[in-house]
């Protein structure tokens, strides 16, 4: 190949980048930043929780499908009567809610939520947040104009089942530390 071939290649390459970039570029813009949240997070279904939700425009568009339940929490009573109204002339209430909440500890039990957003954390510290999210769940927090994903690690005391029967060779005993007779329930939590 010649030194002038080479260079045409070169060129048309970097015009071909240029068009994949801009290409890019015009995608990411036109992605709601509900789409962008889930795309950027990778949770793929599961309880989400946004914190702080406003006028819940962003707490029902987090709903992406059957494959999400969303609430939302706002200290402000007139964020959740407005956000309320906005999801019920979407037809999700139910599917989608949303309570007023201050407070320290958020309203759930362990390890229950895939994905918690907020762009203000209010009274709720990061290790609350990490409280309440299941192992390899996100946490999606806005400091600034920066946005920050965490994922909750996957206890090393727990195996992971790759197979219906453990793993590939069908045997379904686990390498796992926790799991033994119940002591007592997962999922009830408190007020009583």
């Amino acid at each position: 190949m010649t030194s002038r071939s080479t260079r045409r290649w070169v060129a048309w390459l970097g015009v071909f980048g240029l068009l994949l970039a801009s290409a890019y570029g015009v995608w990411a813009a036109l992605q709601t930043p509900a789409q962008q949240i889930l795309s950027e997070t990778g949770v793929k279904g599961g309880l989400i929780v946004h914190l702080g939700c406003g006028d819940g425009r962003l707490t029902a568009a987090l709903r992406a499908n059957d494959s999400y339940l969303v609430q939302g929490l706002d200290a402000d009573a007139a964020n959740v009567a407005k956000a309320r109204e906005h999801i019920r002339s979407l037809n999700l209430y139910g599917k989608i809610s949303v309570e007023q909440w201050t407070g320290k500890r958020l309203p759930y039990t362990d390890n229950l939520v895939n994905l918690v957003v907020s762009e203000n954390l209010g009274g709720a510290p990061m290790d609350e947040v990490m409280r309440v999210l299941v192992p390899n769940g996100v946490a999606y927090i806005k400091t600034g104009d920066q946005w920050t994903k965490t994922v909750k690690p996957w206890p090393k005391e727990i195996d992971e089942w790759t197979h219906d029967l453990h793993g590939p060779d069908g045997n379904p005993v686990a390498n796992d530390r926790v799991v033994g007779p119940p002591k007592h329930y997962q999922w009830l939590a408190g007020p009583f």
